[in-house]
């Protein structure tokens, strides 16, 4: 049994350091990637996830939620009738397009856990060092909230910015 364990190790072993595992952001998951890093991530954001938003989502937080995923999100997860960006196009996992898609009714503690923690070897960086707790809790309110947003906001998430241009001109 030792010697089979062993053996294992040792293929695992060679096939990284003969060049055969796929690092490529081109090239197909390895076996198992996807269902270990999944629950390696759900299991991490159980434990440590805030239940609940200190703060609510109010108008107000919304609004700041909306230019925090403008100015530091968008880039990667995109806006409403936009292509995704070539940036997105070339990441391994594809980042999600969450105004392409209604909310799933997750819950916007594991949002703050990922925004300010990131995920690590997905390029989905943490925020935590450069964004305030609060800024991370009015990005993933905004998130959770995507599909109920005032109507006054809507526009700010579209693309191109003339959508942006034109609400705000006919105030």
């Amino acid at each position: 049994m030792v010697l089979g364990i062993v053996l294992a190790a040792g293929c695992v072993f060679l096939y990284f350091d003969l060049g055969y595992a796929p690092v490529a952001t081109a090239a197909a998951p390895m076996p198992f990637e996807q269902f270990l890093a999944r629950k390696a991530i759900e299991a991490r954001m159980k434990k440590e996830a805030p239940a609940d938003a200190p703060i609510p989502p109010d108008e107000h937080n919304l609004a700041e939620g909306v230019k925090i995923y403008r100015d530091t999100c968008a880039v990667c997860h995109g806006l409403r009738g936009q292509d995704q960006t070539s940036i997105a196009t070339g990441m391994f996992p594809a980042p999600p397009q969450f105004l392409a898609h209604p909310a799933k009714g997750g819950s916007v503690g594991g949002t703050f856990w990922v925004v300010k923690n990131g995920i690590r070897l997905t390029g989905m960086p943490g925020f935590g060092g450069s964004l305030s707790d609060e800024q991370i809790w009015q990005v993933s309110l905004l998130l959770e909230n995507r599909d109920k947003l005032p109507p006054g906001l809507e526009p700010w998430l579209s693309a191109p910015d003339r959508a942006r241009e034109s609400a705000t001109r006919s105030k």
